[in-house]
């Protein structure tokens, strides 16, 4: 089978450039066959719903849900109540249930992982990655920056394509906003989402993601340093890009909750917040598992997550400005510590 490598250049290594060859999925005219790991959270019905309907136009009448493993965390109470609930929902739809990950690699052509815990998700995803199939890995891509880091490695090392993403991203008027001729170029952004915090994840990881991806959607990489504000309702993060603007990332545990961002332009200020569900998305994901082409780059993805582990050492040291680039610097440190420390041990 051939595959696609993803087209990546991590924030602070140097870039590697390996051509795109042609991904075959299927044979002929049948539609490629996804799995799903993980069955504890909504998305995993709520996309299989999407992908399966006999109605699906575009990039969704050439993928089909055939398969599904359904995981669980035993000490997330949000996982393992709703794991059964889900398997059965699938179930019921006619998507086969499989007792071990390496039963479902071998039986579809491309993976969704849908597990609602971070924490397990490099485990789950380096059977796939090492398989060469595609996947698309739900928020949080990993538990901590590290191993998002060694997931990325790994499609790196085995050329398998991989993208990770909040559905934010793809509203059409925030994915949108960068183009908009209304708002003309981008000088800041201040973004906003609900924030509830648990514990076995970094604060942001676990829903704040959703604010920052939008934040990183309409001002795009670059950001140098962060600054965060933590109340018992509130986060705020201020980010410095390294072209002097400043965008924001406000996360509400309190009050009104909603989804959305200010944006400052050269034209006009817009405030967005439109969420259009989870459809755009899974397009997305439809196009990339037919194409190999992440429409998310790991670069910016490992940016994201560096500035929310930046945001909580800021926390840690009573606000003060954190480099996002020197903390991704130190855990790919940390992990090329881990990998010759192996070396020697064999």
């Amino acid at each position: 089978m051939n595959r696609y490598h993803h087209n990546a250049v991590p924030l602070v290594v140097p870039a590697v450039c390996i051509a795109l060859v042609p991904w075959v999925t299927g044979l002929g005219s049948e539609p490629i066959r996804i799995g799903i790991l993980g069955c504890d959270t909504s998305h995993a019905t709520a996309f299989a719903k999407i992908i399966n309907n006999p109605s699906a136009e575009g990039p969704l009448a050439d993928v089909q849900v055939v398969a599904a493993f359904p995981g669980g965390s035993p000490d997330l109470p949000s996982s393992w109540d709703r794991v059964a609930e889900y398997t059965a929902e699938l179930r019921q739809m006619g998507i086969l249930i499989v007792d071990s990950i390496d039963a479902l690699i071998h039986q579809v052509d491309a993976v969704l992982l849908e597990s609602v815990d971070g924490r397990p998700h490099l485990a789950q995803a380096r059977p796939v990655l090492i398989s060469g199939k595609p996947i698309f890995i739900d928020k949080p891509v990993a538990g901590t920056l590290e191993e998002a880091v060694e997931i990325f490695d790994l499609a790196e090392e085995h050329k398998t394509p991989c993208f990770s993403s909040s559905a934010l991203r793809f509203s059409k008027a925030i994915y949108n906003a960068r183009q908009n001729p209304d708002i003309g170029d981008i000088l800041g952004c201040a973004a906003y989402s609900p924030c509830p915090l648990e514990p076995h994840h970094p604060d942001l990881f676990w829903y704040g993601v959703h604010g920052v991806e939008t934040l990183y959607t309409i001002m795009g990489p670059g950001c140098e340093k962060v600054m965060r504000v933590q109340t018992d309702g509130t986060e705020h993060v201020v980010g410095v890009w390294n072209d002097g603007r400043i965008g924001s990332f406000r996360g509400m545990r309190s009050g009104t909750h909603g989804y959305g961002a200010l944006v400052y332009g050269t034209k006009s200020i817009t405030h967005i917040d439109k969420f259009d569900g989870y459809d755009p998305l899974v397009i997305e994901i439809a196009r990339f598992f037919k194409t190999g082409h992440p429409p998310v780059s790991s670069a910016e993805t490992l940016e994201i997550f560096a500035f929310m582990t930046a945001s909580d050492e800021s926390k840690r040291q009573a606000g003060i400005p954190v480099s996002v680039p020197s903390v991704l610097a130190k855990a790919r440190a940390k992990i090329d510590a881990q990998r010759a420390a192996h070396r020697q041990e064999q």
